[in-house]
């Protein structure tokens, strides 16, 4: 088989992971294998994005809450929610206790439940907390945190989208991409995203660079964590549970840069 060529796994990771205007012309599994490879691009154009419009509104004098408000809506903005719902449908899913075939089948509800309720409202102030306290130093921090969790959280969706990992069900964004990316490309993409991670660590200090090396590893660990388990549980992967992963590694990734 010919390699994806990199304008293909570009497309498919922008129109798969945001809505921008991207137009996918290739849905195969070799499109797939390039997409997620791709992912991290995707997170650091969010981040970007998401950094952007908390530097304007700092600027606007709007004050640091709102620009941590803003940055954390960026991201749900430009995924349509996806991410958010995915979260709360995997703790729906996973808080209900219930068989794989059922957990399942509540996670395609369209409504959310008291653990996706809770999980969200948790995570969405875990955000907006320590983005709030990266502002109020300087806009740069909070770039800085809004560009590594965005990456980090699409660098675990490349992780997870690794050989070995099976699908939950036949159908779905799950099947699609589960099992396309092979152990070493995924092992190689985590080493860039971390090496960068660290490099712009260097715009503050030595203390960043370790700092931001950890809150990428951090974030792939407990991303890492939360797939077994799912896996477990559900017998595989879906889109929800990638959703479920991406947030989860974003908001690792912020805690870590909040210590020390």
């Amino acid at each position: 088989m010919s390699k994806t060529p990199l304008p293909d796994g570009l497309r498919f990771a922008f129109g798969t992971l945001t809505v921008l205007p991207v137009k996918v012309t290739r849905w195969d599994r070799e499109a797939a294998r390039g997409g997620m490879l791709c992912a991290p691009v995707a997170g650091l154009v969010v981040g970007l994005c998401s950094a952007a419009l908390g530097g304007l509104l700092l600027f606007l004098d709007a004050g640091p809450l709102l620009a941590a408000v803003a940055t954390a809506a960026v991201p749900a903005a430009l995924t349509r929610g996806l991410h958010l719902d995915g979260l709360a449908d995997t703790a729906d899913g996973l808080g209900s206790g219930k068989p794989a075939e059922d957990a399942l089948r509540i996670m395609k509800q369209s409504d959310i439940g008291p653990f996706g309720v809770i999980t969200l409202l948790f995570v969405l102030l875990a955000q907006v907390a320590v983005l709030f306290q990266a502002y109020d130093t300087s806009w740069a921090r909070g770039a800085f945190a809004a560009v590594v969790s965005a990456t980090a959280a699409r660098l675990a969706l490349t992780l997870a989208a690794r050989t070995g990992v099976p699908p939950a069900r036949p159908e779905g964004l799950g099947a699609a991409v589960a099992g396309t990316v092979p152990v070493y490309g995924a092992l190689l993409a985590a080493v860039l995203v971390t090496g960068a991670a660290a490099g712009a660590g260097t715009l503050f200090g030595a203390d960043d660079v370790v700092r931001g090396a950890l809150a990428v590893v951090a974030a792939c660990a407990v991303a890492e964590l939360l797939l077994r388990h799912c896996t477990r549980r559900f017998g595989g992967i879906t889109g929800d549970v990638f959703g479920g992963l991406a947030e989860t590694a974003a908001t690792t990734a912020l805690v870590v840069l909040s210590l020390g």
